[in-house]
Parts: C-alpha cells; structure tokens; sequence
C-alpha cells in the first residue's frame, strides 16, 4: 500500500481550524495538520507545512479519487472531515482536547468508515524549532510510540502498526476499517515531559465534548444563531486560560495575494480582546466577557502608562519582528514576532473603558475592574494629546478615530459610574470630541482621518456607533454616507484608500469593517441596508465558516491569518444587535 509523500498547499478557505485556548492546529482537506505551535500560540511551530516549514502529521485517505467535504459539530471546534469516493465514505472526527493544558496537548483522531470499506494513512514526523530539530529517539512499547524533537516529547497512541521510515524521518501507518468500523489515534506533545499514562480516547472525547457544550450558549436571540454559536466558539478557542485572546492562530499568511504585507498575530492585542468583549456583552453575561475583562485590567494595572499594544497570552511581551528563512505560504514571506511592540495605540485605552463599560452593566466588574478604569482614563488624559501608531498602526498621527473612540470610552464608563467622578469624565469626552472638530472635520462636514489626511476611514463610522456623538449628529450622518460612497464596492467595505488606484488594487476588504458597516446603518434605521452588509460579510467565509482578515473581491479569495478574532467578534455583535430595534443605543 503505497503511502502518499507530501501534501500541498491550499487556498485558505479549504483550512479547519481546532482550538483549546492555548494553540490551535489548522487542518487540510486532505487531513493534514499544516500548522501547529506547541506547546503554546506563540511558540515554534513543531507542523510548520503552511509556511514552508517542515514537520507532517496527516491522517488521510488512501483512495485516490475521493471529494472532501466536512463540518463543525455545532457550537463547537470539533471538526468533522469527510471524504467521498466512487462507492465509499469516510470520516474522521478531529479535535484537540478542550479545554487545554498550556504545557500538554492531546490531539484526536477518529477514524471510520462509513459506507463502504475505509483505507487510510497515518504519517507523523515532528520538527521543532521551524524545522530546526527533527524527531529523534524513536521507540514503540506496544500499541505507542514515543519520540523528542528538540525540547518537545510526543507520544502516539493507537499507532502500533506503523514503521518508522529513516530515509523520510517519520512514522507510516496504513489503516484497514470494514463499515461500521472506528480507529482511534491520539497523539501528545508536551516540553521536557509527559503524564506517566496516555489518555484513554472515550472518556477524553465524552469530556471534550462536554466541555463544548457547556462553554458555548445557545445564541438564539440573535439574527443567525448557528453562526453566533460558531464565531463564540472561535473566541473561545482562541482565549487562553489567562484570559488573553490571540488576534489569530498563524503567522505569515499574506494580507494580498502576490505582496508580501505579513505579520504574526499569535498575540493578544487589546484592541482585540476589547472588541470581543463587547460583541459577547451584546448577547448577555457570559464567560468570555470576564475573559477579556480580566486580561485587559490586569495589563492596565501591570503596565500603566507603559501598556503596549499586545502581549503574549501569559502577558509577557511581544518579540521583536524578525523574518525567517522559509519559502512562506505563496505569495507572502515569514515573519515572526511583531514590530507592534514598539508602539503606543491611544485607541485601546477608549476601547478598554467601553469594555469595562460593558461588564460593569452585566454585573461583572470588580474593585479591580475600577481600579483599571482609573489607571485607564489617567494615561488617557497624559497621552491623548500626543501622536499615536492608530487602529491601522500606521505612523504616528493625532488620529481622529484614536480620539473619538476615547471620548466615547468616557461617555460610556460615566454612565455607569457610581462614583462623583462621571460628571468630570463625560466633561472630558467633551473635551476631546470638541479637540478633533477643531482639526479632523472635513469641510463637507464628515471626519477626515487626521489633521494632515482629508481621506475618510471606515473606523470612524465608531465614533457614533460607540457614543462619542449622537447618532443623529450632521457629522455621523455626514461620515456615514461618505464611507458609503467612497469605500463600498459590491457590497464590501474597504478601509481607506490608499492612493489613486482602484480600491481592490491596494489591499483586500476588511470584513470586520463591513460588519461596523451593518451596525452603523442600522443604528440609522436603515434595517435592509444593514441586513445586506450583514449577510455579504457572512458568507465571505473558509467552507467550514471561518474568517480571515481581508477577502478580495475581484478573487473571491480570503486573505491574512486564520482565523481572525475581531472579524468573528465583529458577526457576533452584529448578529446580536441587527435582533434588536435601531433605536438601541449601541454603547450603553
């Protein structure tokens, strides 16, 4: 039986996702792992295919003419692969084990064969370090295998028949299942050691599924609870136990096809954790609230006037950007770590205070909470006058997004203040709000971007959306029809533009820019228009309902790293508030 010796690369939108908080592994249609970190987001990745690194774990069929197909068990990251062949069908029920240990995980397989006979190949070959440290040591006692790559031990259960191949420094396995039948593989990787026993498939499923089931609510009040249920449960496999939540599960993957925009997103930033903060407070007082909302307080509280942008999940800081010499995903290089640890985004700040804002409607924020609101709004008011990197961490402006997204972070933590304070921060909102009048109002009567840049940007449809002015002021009524004029294209919504060029030529389109889009329109009363950026923004998904940073348009391709947060946050919101009539005041 011949085993296959590589397998390629494919277009995003063919990658599941497994998650369990502290890594994630992206899984092909031809069941191949192409990325895995171990033991945590931000460490090397010991499956590194989709950036050209090495390392192989794939569990595939064998028949070689089949179609692949599959789906998430609902609320979940369980992912379902399925492939079909001329007269037989097979399936493999994959997760990682959830919730996870930072220093262990268990990754599952679950082969069988549905109608028909089922041949599959099993191939497993460990590289640490991208590639650096093969495996080594290899050993099987019975029906495990155990294995080193570097500083990293795997042990691989329900593998006894395999052999190991020298020349290809892995581990083969071929499969036989009559119908009806099920195979169960079940590999660990854990840093310097392992626990004395491998865990036993039944109950390790029973408790994974489980887990899901009682981490993931219903969603039903929303406009599109399966989606909801689904984009939660991407938050939550991305959030880790710390309560930090990394921006996305790669790195390297190109934001434009043919350019070479790349970055790491295996970090928390707190923009990001802000935004899904406030998408779940949209939908009640559940778990990931308090996630964020102890992440972000416990980074204030930490770092005070020095808060930078991301950290690390365990809050440690963000590696300086360096690129690696490997081939990349097509089109793109590889690059780790991120340069975003040499700046300051004012916007977080205002970001943060409407997170807080949030949970303290919910019931849910503590004496720590308050104590994070107070570091908050003391470096806004030592820093909200200097230049900052923005939203977009471009160069440093006094942007006027940056500034707006404060004085609405005021408006909304006052209204909920018990405190004497209130009056004093709501009469600092309107201090700034009035500060970026004076030099970020267009002469047509919209926001501009800065002092220096007259271009509209679709951040600033926030300004009303989150509080900073009312609704029906001229300039969020003025901004609102700009953006719409200006940066729409078949139904997409694009940043700003760059230059002269056509839109689609620069970059691809922000969903989650498209889904604010949805929230603006509809807290306008524009319901249909806002169904209909709603419902474009959905569908512009992976198959198995995942969202990338950016989709081109005239491709039909997604684009940037997988799965990305904010755009996940970005739907659930939306879902949520599209349920509710327009005149709800979308930050309070």
């Amino acid at each position: 039986m011949k085993l296959p010796a590589g397998l390629p690369l494919h277009v995003l939108r063919e990658y599941a996702v497994l998650a369990d908080g502290e890594r994630a592994a992206l899984v092909g249609p031809r069941g191949e792992v192409a990325w895995l970190c171990a033991p945590q987001w931000h460490d090397d990745p010991v499956f590194g295919s989709l950036i050209g690194g090495h390392g192989t774990y794939a569990v595939t069929p064998l028949d070689g003419r089949y179609v692949w197909g599959g789906y998430y068990e609902p609320g979940s990251l369980v992912w379902r692969g399925r492939w079909t062949a001329d007269d037989r069908v097979m399936e493999c029920r994959q997760a990682l084990a959830f919730p996870g240990d930072k220093d262990h995980l268990v990754l599952l397989h679950r082969l069988e064969a549905l109608h028909g006979d089922a041949h599959f190949a099993a191939i497993l070959s460990l590289a640490a370090g991208f590639g650096a440290d093969p495996m080594v040591d290899v050993h099987r006692s019975g029906d495990v295998w155990t294995a080193r790559a570097g500083q990293h031990l795997a042990r691989w259960t329900g593998a006894g028949e395999a052999h190991w191949v020298t020349s290809e420094n892995r581990l083969e396995l071929a499969i036989e299942l009559r119908e009806g039948e099920t195979h169960d593989l079940v590999l660990e990787i854990g840093r310097d050691r392992l626990p004395d026993r491998p865990p036993a498939p039944d109950p390790t499923w029973s408790a994974t599924l489980a887990s899901w089931s009682d981490a993931v609510p219903s969603f039903d009040q929303t406009i599109a609870p399966t989606d909801a249920k689904q984009s939660y449960a991407v938050l939550r496999g991305l959030t880790s136990a710390t309560g930090g939540m990394v921006a996305a599960a790669t790195m390297s993957l190109p934001e434009h096809g043919g350019r070479s925009r790349n970055y790491d997103y295996r970090y928390a930033w707190i923009r990001d954790q802000c935004y899904a903060g406030q998408a779940v407070a949209a939908c009640g007082a559940h778990p990931l609230l308090g996630s964020a909302v102890t992440f972000v307080s416990g980074a204030l509280l930490e770092h005070g006037n020095d808060l930078r942008p991301a950290y690390t999940v365990d809050g440690g800081l963000v590696p300086d950007e360096r690129q690696l010499d490997l081939p990349g995903y097509p089109g793109g290089k590889d690059v780790v770590g991120n340069w975003v640890n040499q700046q300051f985004q004012l916007d977080t700040l205002g970001e943060s205070l409407l997170l807080f804002a949030a949970a303290e409607r919910h019931g849910m924020l503590d004496l720590d909470g308050w104590r994070a609101v107070e570091t908050c709004i003391d470096v806004m008011r030592k820093r909200w006058k200097k230049p900052d990197a923005g939203i977009w961490e471009l160069e440093d402006r006094r942007w006027a997004h940056s500034r707006l997204i404060c004085a609405a972070g005021l408006r909304a933590i006052a209204a909920v203040a018990p405190t004497a304070q209130a009056a004093e921060w709501a009469g600092f909102a309107d201090t700034i709000v009035a500060d970026a009048t004076s030099d970020c109002l267009h002469p047509t009567g919209r926001w501009q971007q800065s002092p220096q840049d007259e271009r509209v940007d679709a951040s600033l449809l926030l300004a009303a959306v989150r509080g900073a002015v009312p609704p029906e002021d001229p300039r969020s009524i003025a901004t609102l029809e700009a953006v719409r004029q200006e940066l729409a294209d078949e139904g997409y919504l694009y940043r700003f533009r760059h230059d002269e060029r056509p839109l689609a030529q620069a970059e691809g389109v922000f969903l989650l820019c498209g889904f604010h889009m949805a929230l603006a329109a509809h807290q306008q009363g524009h319901r249909a228009e806002a169904l209909r950026w709603f419902e474009r923004g959905r569908a512009a998904c992976t198959t198995p309902g995942l969202f990338t940073e950016e989709f081109d348009v005239r491709q039909r391709q997604l684009r940037g790293n997988l799965p990305q947060a904010f755009v996940h946050a970005g739907m659930l919101e939306a879902s949520a508030r599209l349920a509710d009539g327009p005149a709800t005041h979308l930050h309070t």
